[in-house]
């Protein structure tokens, strides 16, 4: 690293900005190197290899460090995945029309953002944010990639928070080669690491004239780097290690009643070490022959204490994370109907929290690939939307009956059946479903009505007249009403 370089340290406001793709390579990599240190420990904590004896003794992780290498009570991970798995995206409408953008949706499915979304939004509440980078194939169709804030950094333009100046993503490779790609406004560079820093190995221009590196950012404030989900949790994790592993240790040689004697000689040995003097097992009888000898035990260890206090810490644990307390399965009935609504309300609300932010970069990712496919009307579509799955899990017997209630109030039935869970591509495929069913009702009807009409002209007497009907049919149309028929035969016997 050249001595300009050091000068442009993170976070330095002395000198000036990167002037060349070398330098902001370099920039850039001292930068990712401080944010690794930053998210790497919030990863090891949701994948249980974090440090599991923290608040120990140096005693105590001697004599038990390695009993308890493999040992994890971990619920980070339930953490995030109870409102990961609550987050899916079904579509996106880019313009007016109330259907999903079909186009929008082969750009997701084509580049695999079912799975690679979900890893995103894992990977943003875990540790911050992640980063989704947007560019063009061979053809000139979008390519999209998630990557994690091990690997990608971004700067920011001086004064903002959303409008990205630079971006980098630092791999390496199978052989061990180190490689970056540097995202300007005007140029695309790669290059790698050389002994004075980072050398260029190929420049291109940027078609897009934008930095196509979109920050999947968790919640955030105003100031600051995006909050981890894991940060309130982690102490209380850390507090739930120590007494889980306090319990264990105590269960092994506490939990059991420790015998004693007084009143007998202690015999040695020719060393004189202390021989022992019974060998205790269920069909042994202890015995000793001076009269002044007194046998006891000491009460076992009680563990309840530990439980009650692992409990404690769980149920604060619940509470910062805001995770229902059914989840922690703790005896008890799981509740159900109203209760589970109840219950699941601030799980619910975090995730809705949670699609705000991640909704507003998907937008923009989107923005992005038809900027790709030089589309300038959905490119510059701000008022798109994303499409989500109700993270709300209700029973299909509530679920409908909500939606009857919603017909009433004549919402449209494409409405109601998004809201009934069903995506875009079903719904598409009930208009084409319910066309077909009802040019076959019309062509049975037609089919069948004509059969009728066919049967009746071909009945004798019953002859079509030029108004269409026959004579029959007129004759019968033309008779009084019989209604009253017997008080007109009453009248005529009675004359």
């Amino acid at each position: 690293m050249n001595a300009a370089t050091l000068q442009k340290t993170p976070g330095d406001n002395i000198g000036s900005p990167p002037a060349s793709p070398a330098e902001w390579m370099d920039y850039l990599k001292g930068k990712l190197a401080i944010q690794k240190v930053r998210v790497r420990p919030f990863g090891d904590y949701y994948d249980g290899i974090h440090q599991k004896m923290l608040f120990a003794q140096s005693k105590y992780k001697s004599e038990f460090a390695d009993v308890f290498e493999r040992w994890n009570d971990n619920f980070c991970g339930l953490v995030i995945d109870s409102v990961n798995e609550r987050l899916a995206i079904e579509g996106f409408r880019m313009t007016d029309e109330p259907q999903a953008d079909k186009e929008a949706r082969s750009i997701w499915q084509r580049n695999f953002l079912d799975a690679e979304s979900a890893a995103g939004h894992l990977d943003a509440m875990t540790q911050g944010s992640a980063y989704v980078i947007v560019w063009g194939d061979s053809d000139g169709e979008p390519v999209i990639t998630v990557e994690s804030a091990e690997t990608t950094v971004v700067q920011f333009k001086p004064g903002s928070r959303r409008e990205v100046e630079a971006a980098a993503k630092f791999f390496v490779d199978d052989w061990g080669r180190e490689h970056c790609t540097l995202w300007l406004e005007d140029v695309v560079c790669t290059g790698g690491p050389s002994l004075l820093g980072y050398s260029i190995d190929k420049t291109e221009r940027n078609p897009l004239k934008v930095v196509p590196v979109v920050p999947l950012q968790n919640r955030t404030r105003l100031i600051g780097e995006p909050m981890s989900d894991l940060a309130p949790i982690i102490p209380l994790q850390n507090a739930i290690n120590k007494v889980t592993s306090d319990a264990l240790v105590a269960s092994e040689y506490a939990a059991w009643p420790q015998r004693f004697v007084t009143g007998l000689e202690i015999q040695e040995n020719d060393a004189g070490q202390p021989i022992e003097p019974f060998r205790v097992a269920v069909d042994k009888l202890l015995q000793a022959e001076d009269p002044a000898a007194s046998f006891g035990q000491f009460d076992a260890a009680d563990l309840s204490n530990y439980v009650d206090l692992v409990d404690m810490l769980v149920q604060h644990l619940a509470s910062c994370a805001r995770v229902p307390f059914h989840y922690m399965l703790k005896g008890g009935q799981v509740p159900s109907g109203d209760s589970i609504t109840s219950a699941e309300a601030g799980l619910i609300a975090k995730t809705r929290e949670r699609m705000l932010h991640f909704g507003e970069a998907w937008e923009r990712v989107m923005r992005l690939a038809f900027l790709v496919l030089k589309d300038k009307e959905r490119a510059e579509a701000y008022e798109a939307e994303v499409m989500w799955r109700d993270p709300e899990n209700r029973t299909e017997a509530q679920h409908m009956d909500s939606l009857l209630k919603l017909q009433m109030l004549n919402v449209p039935k494409q409405q109601l059946w998004l809201d009934a869970g069903y995506t875009p591509q079903q719904i598409e495929r009930f208009q084409g479903l319910l066309e077909e069913e009802a040019k076959t009702e019309m062509e049975m009807a037609d089919k069948y009505q004509t059969q009728a009409d066919k049967a009746a002209l071909a009945q004798p007497g019953q002859a079509s007249t030029p108004g269409g009907g026959n004579k029959q049919a007129q004759k019968a149309a033309s008779k009084a009403p019989q209604g009253n028929s017997g008080n007109a035969s009453r009248e005529t016997a009675g004359k």
